[in-house]
């Protein structure tokens, strides 16, 4: 296709200079089990971004429109950059990174829309060491909550679930997710614990690509129209769940 092979520049425009050398995409595959009143499972391939958020990555103006990161999609004001918003975030919870790294795994706003089921940052001190995670989750009611971890050695985290994501979830219980930084390899995994049973659980699977526009292409065409059929994907399930007349859970009023 006569596509260049150089990796993604990085800045704050298309086309910028380069300012870090962390942005890569990972092609994985997302697999979501249900364990409580009927037994259902499903999985689908995607590809997801690791950014640093200091260095947001700028594609060829031709691609831009295929790979978008706005603050408005995470954790806060629109009006900040989301590095900002994360500080801000860390800073009512008595964290300050002292200007540590901060890298995103996520979507990108694709053809103008976005959608994350689970966004992962992780939160470097100013001696590089891992000082936190933060996991925002967004539900398909166009709400949004981030939990903060303090992983283990091995990624491991407990925290108690307090954000309505399914209609077909009770709200007590707490998750373990196992958050490793990404590497060569991506692997996360999310557990929803409730009396002793583990109704949902989730992971994410995949190796890292070089992060080209060449990449990008075959991604896109893989994979198109990717972030939209995603929360497609998770619709269908619900509907699914509905239809088998899965009791439904009452969303309260300020969720």
């Amino acid at each position: 296709m006569g596509l260049p092979r150089r990796r993604v520049r990085l800045g704050g425009a298309c086309g910028d200079e380069s300012r870090s050398d962390l942005v890569n995409l990972y092609e994985v595959e997302i697999g979501h089990v249900r364990r409580e009143r009927l037994d259902r499972s499903f999985s689908h391939r995607a590809y997801l971004w690791l950014v640093d958020l200091d260095a947001l990555p700028r594609l060829p103006r031709w691609l831009c429109p295929f790979a978008r990161f706005e603050a408005r999609d995470h954790l806060g004001s629109p009006r900040r950059t989301i590095r900002q918003n994360v500080d801000a975030w860390l800073a009512e919870r008595g964290i300050d990174l002292g200007g540590g790294r901060v890298t995103m795994l996520a979507n990108a706003r694709l053809l103008g829309y976005v959608f994350n089921p689970l966004s992962l940052f992780w939160c470097h001190n100013a001696s590089g060491q891992l000082e936190c995670v933060i996991a925002e989750v967004h539900n398909t009611y166009g709400e949004r909550h981030a939990y903060l971890l303090h992983p283990d050695a091995a990624g491991r985290a407990r925290v108690d679930k307090d954000f309505y994501v399914s209609p077909f979830l009770e709200m007590s219980g707490h998750y373990v997710m196992r958050v490793p930084e990404p590497a060569d390899e991506l692997s996360v995994t999310i557990a929803l614990r409730q009396g002793g049973a583990t109704p949902f659980s989730a992971t994410m699977k995949g190796r890292r690509r070089p992060a080209t526009p060449r990449e990008l292409v075959r991604l896109l065409v893989r994979r198109p129209l990717m972030t939209y059929r995603v929360s497609g994907l998770i619709r269908r399930h619900g509907i699914a769940l509905w239809a088998r007349r899965v009791p439904v859970v009452p969303r309260s009023n300020d969720r």
